[in-house]
């Protein structure tokens, strides 16, 4: 184990559609890296219990893409409620990163941090107010070098653990594109 206020906490949210206020979580994921992007730890994988109706009114694109993962059936049959989520992925980061320290690090990570606000305060609180957002990198890559980044796909699994794997190699992409210091 190897604690340290410069390792970086990433962290990944499925949920039932894009609006915090009404949709909910349906699984949490994270990794802890390095500052050079080797990763050190990789934390649970969250399957969140919801009911029913809550499952019978996400949008198409969610009812399909969760439903072919096995997501869906993952949150049908868990016990694990927001709140335990929460506190389980706090247990584990809290051995490698000290409160308040590490940015909030994944693709489109204000998302997340957004629906953390309103059904995982306490996760939310546990991470530095920055953000280390790839997707921001992605976006100044796709307008000022399209020609070294239009060629990248991600496989899209729309699993938290995968994505988040996903974010890592790409950000170290980047890095070797555009960020040699």
């Amino acid at each position: 184990m190897s604690f340290s206020e410069n390792n970086l906490i990433w962290v990944d949210l499925e949920m039932t559609g894009l609006e915090p206020r009404t949709d909910k979580v349906l699984e949490i994921a994270s990794i802890v890296t390095d500052s050079d992007l080797n990763i050190l730890a990789e934390g649970p994988e969250i399957a969140i219990y919801q009911s029913d109706d809550v499952l019978d009114n996400m949008d198409e694109w969610c009812v399909n893409q969760h439903g072919k993962s096995g997501l869906t059936a993952r949150c049908k049959s868990s016990k694990v409620s927001e709140q335990e989520a929460c506190e389980i992925t706090i247990d584990f980061l809290k051995d490698y990163v000290p409160a308040g320290t590490s940015p909030m690090c994944g693709n489109s990570i204000c998302q997340d941090r957004r629906f953390m606000h309103i059904h995982m305060l306490t996760l939310e609180d546990f991470f530095h107010y920055r953000n280390l957002d790839v997707s921001t990198v992605k976006e100044l890559a796709k307008r000022w070098k399209p020609e070294l980044v239009s060629n990248y796909k991600k496989k899209g699994a729309h699993l938290a653990l995968d994505d988040i794997r996903e974010s890592i190699e790409e950000l170290k992409r980047y890095r070797e594109l555009f960020f040699k210091f």
